[in-house]
């Protein structure tokens, strides 16, 4: 990350319970956001617990195709999902230079296998365009929005969609 992406501005604090926003006001938020091959991808900062770099998994029989094995986190088994076999391209042939975002869905942990992981972006929810209606048959559920970053477009990743259910962790 640059540093500059290190000295991104704090957030707005939200409106405490009982409290009304003025109309018009945008909430904030802050994206960690990763690269798989040239697309750009985020994921609410919240929900990141943390990146490390890629290590080899422990594979499991018959789990989905884009499911790389576990992992032990300090004690915790953690599932790991190559994102871009999720989306449908090849396994990554992951190397010392990828990493796995670990993050939060829910109450599971799971690691998400990226190239690399980019920059820190304040977006207001006012910036945040939805996906438009695709001509092909594909379940766009799993993307939340789209917004504009210095370094182009970011497609917002809705982890619940993607993740949830029996494909979040072990089958």
């Amino acid at each position: 990350m640059t540093e500059a992406a290190m000295q991104t501005e704090p957030a707005p604090a939200a409106a405490l319970p009982g409290e009304t926003e003025p109309a018009g006001a945008a909430r904030y938020k802050q994206y960690v956001t990763f690269l798989v091959g040239d697309r750009a991808y985020g994921v609410d900062i919240v929900l990141v617990r943390e990146i490390k770099q890629w290590t080899p998994t422990t594979a499991l029989p018959n789990q989905p195709h884009y499911m790389r094995g576990v992992l032990n986190l300090r004690g915790t088994i953690v599932p790991v999902h190559d994102l871009r076999a999720r989306f449908g391209g090849n396994l990554t042939e992951a190397t010392e230079t990828h990493v796995v975002v670990i993050v939060w869905i829910g109450d599971q942990t799971v690691g998400v296998l990226v190239d690399a992981v980019s920059d820190i972006i304040t977006v207001s929810s006012d910036d945040i365009r939805p996906v438009p209606p695709s001509e092909a048959d594909l379940d766009q559920s799993s993307i939340g929005g789209l917004v504009n970053a210095e370094s182009g477009m970011v497609a917002l990743l809705d982890l619940k969609a993607l993740f949830g259910g029996a494909s979040m962790g072990m089958v």
